[in-house]
């Protein structure tokens, strides 16, 4: 699984960022790891300098071997905050995606018997 990061010019220390990023979501989705070609993950400051309450945005997108791409975006006071939200639901996300994959590979249901 290759982890692919994007940030703009206003989150500092994107070096650092995106080494605590990966590592967090490599945990989290080592699971799915053998599932999933490819995660992108963008960070970005949406107020730049002006500074807010969650205005940090971390935008995650998977891309399973088969199947459409799954993307999330979560909203936080700082960068590690937003990329924890979202590989949280990315999770879930992927949990419920591949979790009806594999109870539609059972056999069917036997005859019923009158």
């Amino acid at each position: 699984m290759q982890i692919q990061f994007n940030s703009d010019s206003s989150v500092m220390g994107t070096a650092n960022v995106a080494e605590r990023i990966e590592a967090q979501l490599r945990h989290r989705l080592a699971r799915y790891e053998d599932r999933l070609t490819r995660i992108e993950v963008h960070v970005s400051d949406e107020n730049a300098r002006k500074g807010g309450a969650d205005d940090k945005s971390c935008t995650i997108e998977a891309r399973p071997r088969s199947g459409r791409a799954i993307g999330v975006t979560a909203h936080a006071a700082d960068v590690d905050a937003a990329a924890r939200k979202a590989g949280n639901i990315l999770f879930e996300r992927l949990d419920r995606v591949f979790g009806k994959a594999e109870r539609h590979k059972h056999d069917p249901s036997p005859d019923k018997v009158m």
